[in-house]
């Protein structure tokens, strides 16, 4: 079974910064693209970042030039860095993977908890 694991959220004041982590666990065959995304309270889940296995980034644009997005593969871990936070930068943040559990499987998405992220002002 698999098993995405956030932490690192956390309440902060803005300009603030807090660095989320999401390890991978399980019987896993490879992961392909990772990426981070979040939810406000009343609004739909929104992408923050992503980052393929070859390290490739890709950034809403709200968060560009504050967030920053890696990855370590021989962990299974993606992290999001964030600095400058907002208090519109309040939300759950949700860690995503596209992960192969046999070379011949299909890859399937797979979702973590959800960490919740609050900037005050």
């Amino acid at each position: 079974q698999v098993q995405l694991v956030e932490s690192g959220g956390g309440l902060v004041q803005a300009g603030g910064s807090l660095r989320l982590s999401c390890a991978a666990s399980g019987i896993i065959f490879s992961i392909n693209a990772m990426g981070w995304y979040r939810q406000a309270p009343g609004k739909q889940r929104e992408l923050v970042a992503t980052i393929t296995s070859g390290g490739i980034t890709n950034y809403a644009d709200s968060v560009k030039g504050r967030f920053t997005i890696s990855r370590d593969n021989a962990k299974n871990t993606v992290y999001l860095q964030m600095n400058s936070l907002k208090p519109e930068d309040t939300a759950v943040y949700y860690c995503n993977a596209g992960i192969k559990l046999a070379y011949l499987l299909r890859e399937s998405p797979y979702w973590g908890q959800g960490t919740q992220v609050t900037v005050s002002s």
